[in-house]
């Protein structure tokens, strides 16, 4: 990820193709040691593309990418909310995942700042 950000700050500065050089610059400002391996991967996958095109392929790939777990659940178009006392299950299994939540928070003689 840092070369890629490193290439990309290079072409955002006007430099249409970085080479190695130029990327190896701006991981060194920062105090980061170059792979050279990953490094020309980098550069021989974005050479000679434009990175508008390339990033703008990236974010469609990124729009079919599950993310966070959500699942969307439709109603039939007709279908109204269930009356506010039909779930008593329902609070049961809350009170208990409440209840073992509360038993696993024991730090077990020890803290994060201890």
């Amino acid at each position: 990820m840092r070369y890629v950000a490193s290439y990309l700050l290079a072409a955002l500065g006007g430099n249409a193709s970085p080479s190695a050089k130029d990327i190896k610059k701006i991981l060194d400002s920062v105090g980061i040691e170059a792979d050279d391996d990953r490094l020309n991967k980098v550069i021989s996958e974005l050479n000679g593309k434009n990175i508008e095109d390339v990033i703008a392929q990236g974010i469609g790939k990124l729009a079919s990418v599950p993310a966070g777990g959500a699942v969307t659940v439709s109603a039939a178009p007709g279908s109204a909310a269930p009356a506010a006392g039909s779930t008593p299950a329902v609070e049961e299994k809350k009170d208990e995942k409440k209840e073992e939540s509360e038993e696993s928070d024991d730090d077990m003689g020890f803290g994060l700042f201890d």
